[in-house]
């Protein structure tokens, strides 16, 4: 079959159309932006044509897909639909794609691709297994039975998917641009959960993933002892984070993992619950679990001189607050600083208070103005990123022109974060560095 992706640079529809290649279908896509993305890597790989303008040919037999971020008014959406095409919402292509296969799919408001990344390492490397993972990585064969799906809450597209065996990390108010409440937000992960066929795997110290009535059989995991699978023993080092994991009350092994943080000592042991429950043996994961290696822009260091560079997507409050802990644990006696860029006015309005205490955290933080692509800012008088900057003990306004106030950072910790790309940001503190 041939596909045409409508924003084929963005992390979830360039995964989608690297899987859509795989497994034998002729891909091509569009998309607004003619810069570099680490995301079209894949895509270059498979040599996967990505048009600019609005006057190639598509076949008639081409099914379009396309991202939130394109209006029904942009030119090329207006284009497919009078040429009559086939459209199709990325989400249930994906659900048609991932439901061939025996999956797994990992969700929550944080922690979904990191522990994607962690199911697809354990597996990649004993059974084999098909991947889709947010951070702009896709790969399928018919060949491989599993298949390791990120399952984004993000306007409901899991609701596509029924997989084996699930995961949830967690559940928070996050894109209350799609949803009413928390409420709502936990409604849609009980649907996931329930078309879940084999068995749930679920953050049991977490208030709002308790409350879901499991119709699938349901373990859960974390650090009370109320938990089915419960983690012990932890240690936060410098050199990483070690801790022992009890199932059913009997030690299962002692793991070491090469990241940081308490958060993602959680995302190894809901990862190590699913692949035992599959047949892994405990030897096999605790040695795979030292080699691991987090997804694009997780926790992805850089040094320049005597400086760290830290690229991370972590664009909500919790996840910036752990984040910065966790390089806290790693760097206890370097300058934190932090350089974010947010991405949609609705998250900045509806937790200011939120991002202003986890920035706190750091010892300067700067934010870029708000960069956002499906949002219009006057819906949101007001908003800007001044309503948070001007809160913090030590905050102020950067861009790619202003970079230079970067400059005495010469022996400290930088941290870039976001979802929104912050590449050029990243090159403009390396050139001051040099």
């Amino acid at each position: 079959m041939k596909y045409y992706c409508i924003g084929i640079k963005g992390t979830g529809m360039s995964t989608l159309a690297q899987i859509l290649s795989d497994i034998g279908n002729e891909v091509s896509g569009y998309d607004d932006a003619r810069g570099h993305k680490f995301t079209q890597v894949g895509l270059e790989e498979r040599n996967i044509p990505i048009y600019y303008e609005h006057d190639h040919e598509i076949d008639k037999d081409t099914i379009v897909t396309y991202s939130v971020a394109f209006s029904e008014d942009h030119p090329e959406m207006r284009r497919v639909r009078e040429m009559g095409l086939t459209v199709k919402k990325y989400a249930e292509i994906m659900g048609d794609v991932i439901n061939m296969f025996e999956s797994i799919g990992a969700s929550g408001t944080h922690g979904k691709t990191t522990t994607s990344s962690m199911l697809r390492h354990l597996l990649e490397n004993t059974l084999g297994c098909n991947y889709f993972i947010g951070a702009g990585d896709g790969y399928a064969s018919s060949d491989n039975k599993y298949f390791v799906v990120e399952s984004d809450e993000f306007n409901r597209h899991f609701k596509y998917y029924h997989p084996a065996y699930s995961i949830i990390t967690n559940i928070e108010a996050e894109h209350l641009e799609c949803y009413e409440d928390i409420d709502d937000i936990r409604d849609t992960f009980e649907i996931f959960a329930n078309q879940t066929k084999k068995l749930v795997v679920a953050n049991g110290d977490n208030e709002q993933v308790r409350k879901i009535n499991y119709k699938t059989p349901v373990k859960f995991y974390g650090f009370d002892e109320s938990n089915d699978v419960v983690i012990k023993n932890m240690q936060l080092l410098e050199s990483g984070s070690v801790f022992d994991l009890y199932i059913e009350g009997e030690l299962f092994g002692h793991f070491d993992l090469p990241l940081y943080g308490e958060h993602m000592v959680m995302n190894a042991a809901a990862a190590i619950t699913v692949v035992k429950e599959i047949g892994l043996g405990v030897d096999v994961i605790a040695e795979l679990l030292k080699t691991f290696k987090n997804a694009k822009r997780r926790f992805a260091e850089e040094k320049v001189g005597d400086a760290v560079i830290i690229d991370d997507y972590a664009h909500h409050p919790t996840e910036i607050k752990v984040t910065l802990n966790a390089v806290r644990q790693k760097y206890p006696n370097r300058r934190l600083v932090v350089v974010f860029k947010p991405n949609t006015y609705s998250r900045t309005k509806d937790f200011t208070e939120e991002f202003i205490d986890a920035f706190n955290v750091a010892d300067m933080t700067y934010l870029t103005e708000i960069d956002c692509n499906r949002e219009r800012q006057e819906d949101y008088p007001g908003v800007t990123s001044h309503i948070i900057i001007d809160k913090l003990n030590n905050g102020d306004i950067i861009s790619d022109e202003t970079i230079s106030k970067l400059s005495d950072e010469k022996d400290s910790v930088v941290c870039f974060m976001g979802c929104a790309y912050v590449d050029s940001l990243i090159d403009g503190f390396k050139e001051l560095m040099k």
